[in-house]
């Protein structure tokens, strides 16, 4: 699709309030219509624009999930400002480190937000604008509760395609949170491919549990239903308030972690619950197990369908698959013994799968492209695919590469996969917590399914511990048990004895077991193997 250089994000979602004034943009927590959420977001950026902020104003937004959140983000959209989202749910301290970076000029935050310019004043130094969404009880600020209504449509800034039209900071779960420069070129693309693959229309209704993604939903038509739960702590939520909101609204539309959409199996399957209205279903951010993508369909009618995208912050979407052709490829096993199928790429979404290294690659001279079935790093190309990270040159140096010939940037994604002879892409793990050792790799996601079929091992994770001054790792699977009275020494026995079984496996001697593995809080579903990994090499002291 041939992109306008010159246009404005917002246009789509107010050719749909010019058409359908009326439709209901939100039904949940509040019921508002789109030409109501076009009068916020007029409000809004009248508001801003008096207030100091302007084109390429970078503006942290701290905002709960819900309507504001969407006005406002379309409000600094609708004037060229650069909206930069964080995850909280990082800890305050690393959050506001990283946001030091931006150098931000502007900030929206609910009240207690406003308490880090207070408790952070030189890392927020640079921030001359301050709004909250509800009471100022500070100097210097602006309660949007206070900026009047507007008798006429915003006017929208004209955007270059390819300026910085937004930051979206990774959620950090395996290193540093790197701010990903989205243009307004890439979030249309997504739009785009999204509407492309899964044929969305405007009738449909969205079960919100994840911002970014309902951001993209609602400038197609889409009504949006606030999910009632936590966003930045998603396993506090509660299974039935979340089949409620579905059942009392009618979505038709739910994009989830696989942790949620676990929660929400397990509960309804014992509940015998029935979802009728959902036809489509998208999880991502961490593997999804068989069983649970069963058990979650049989709660679903006839037709629906369970999509397990491949993406990230980066880049969203780059691959599909659904349940269908997955279950047919797992059969009766739940275990991944062949890595994750995370499906076929998408429309304009180019992938190579390349040698493994941890430094940089300028450009593909210095690297080996991999044929079928070897396994590598995943590299991505296309126009959802951001091109580089903010003010981190170290960063874009190890997960850029130039193609000269072409003039494009691959982004190296730091996951390992392996592409079949179908065309499907197969996900391995995080590059850098593969564990070498005697000349052997060992990946996370194959070999931690061998120890998964244990009926005591609720999970298990790889880890590499140092041993000495030696280069190599001794390979460690930590493991999270099922409640069980099984002894310590018995289960160790029995893992040992399924580690000789497999080849992969057959030289791994160490064994521990962990009461509750870190998982980063967005998905909560990544393991944090390097905190486990410091954890390990203190029990063992090898």
């Amino acid at each position: 699709m041939e992109l306008a250089k010159q246009r404005n994000i917002t246009d789509q979602l107010y050719g749909v309030a010019e058409a359908f004034p009326e439709k209901a943009a939100f039904l949940h927590p509040d019921k508002l219509s789109f030409g109501k959420l076009i009068r916020e977001i007029d409000r809004y950026a009248e508001g801003f624009r008096e207030n100091g902020i302007g084109p390429e104003t970078r503006t942290i937004v701290l905002i709960t999930p819900g309507i504001d959140l969407f006005a406002v983000t379309f409000a600094l959209f609708r004037i060229g400002a650069i909206p930069v989202m964080i995850d909280p749910g990082m800890g305050i301290s690393r959050m506001v480190d990283t946001l030091t970076s931006v150098k931000a000029e502007a900030m929206v935050g609910i009240p207690r937000s406003h308490l880090l310019r207070y408790f952070f004043p030189r890392k927020l130094g640079t921030i001359q604008c301050w709004f909250s969404t509800g009471f100022c009880w500070f100097r210097r600020g602006v309660s949007l509760l206070s900026i009047p209504y507007i008798n006429h449509c915003s006017k929208a800034f004209n955007m270059d395609a390819e300026k910085v039209a937004a930051i979206f900071f990774t959620s950090g779960s395996t290193g540093q949170p790197k701010g990903v420069i989205y243009s307004s070129r890439m979030l249309e693309a997504q739009i785009d491919i999204l509407k492309r693959r899964f044929g969305y229309s405007g009738d449909e209704i969205d079960l919100c549990t994840f911002p970014l993604v309902g951001l993209l939903l609602i400038c197609m038509g889409i009504s949006i239903v606030i999910a009632d739960m936590d966003m930045g702590h998603p396993s506090r939520l509660k299974p039935g308030r979340i089949i409620g909101n579905i059942a009392d609204h009618g979505c038709t539309h739910m994009f989830c972690s696989p942790m949620v959409l676990k929660r929400l199996s397990d509960y309804g399957v014992g509940k015998g619950v029935k979802i009728n209205s959902l036809n489509r279903v998208m999880t991502a951010g961490a593997p999804v197990l068989p069983q649970v993508l069963r058990d979650f369909r049989e709660l679903l009618n006839e037709d629906a369908e369970i999509h397990t995208p491949y993406g990230a912050t980066e880049a969203l979407p780059v691959t599909d698959i659904a349940h269908k052709e997955l279950l047919v490829l797992y059969e009766n096993l739940n275990v991944y013994m062949g890595g994750i199928c995370v499906g076929y790429p998408l429309e304009g979404i180019d992938m190579r799968i390349i040698s493994i290294s941890d430094g940089p690659v300028p450009s593909f001279n210095d690297t080996r492209i991999l044929n079928e079935n070897e396994v590598g790093e995943i590299t991505i190309c296309g126009p959802v695919v951001s091109e580089s990270y903010w003010m981190n040159k170290k960063a874009n140096k190890l997960a850029k590469v130039y193609e000269r010939s072409t003039s494009k940037v691959w982004h190296r994604t730091g996951d390992l996969g392996r592409m079949d002879q179908e065309g499907r892409l197969w996900f391995y793990g995080r590059k850098s917590q593969r564990v070498e050792s005697g000349g052997k790799i060992y990946f996370t996601i194959p070999v931690e399914a061998v120890f998964n079929q244990h009926p005591d091992v609720a999970r298990a994770a790889l880890v590499g511990v140092k041993k000495g001054k030696l280069k190599d790792k001794i390979p460690v699977i930590c493991i999270e048990r099922v409640k069980s009275k099984k002894r310590k020494i018995y289960l160790y026995k029995e893992l040992r004895a399924l580690a000789y079984e497999n080849s992969m496996t057959v030289e791994i001697k160490h064994f521990l077991v962990h009461t509750r593995f870190p998982v980063d809080p967005r998905h909560n579903a990544k393991i944090f193997r390097e905190k486990l990994s410091e954890w390990a090499n203190l029990k063992l002291k090898l």
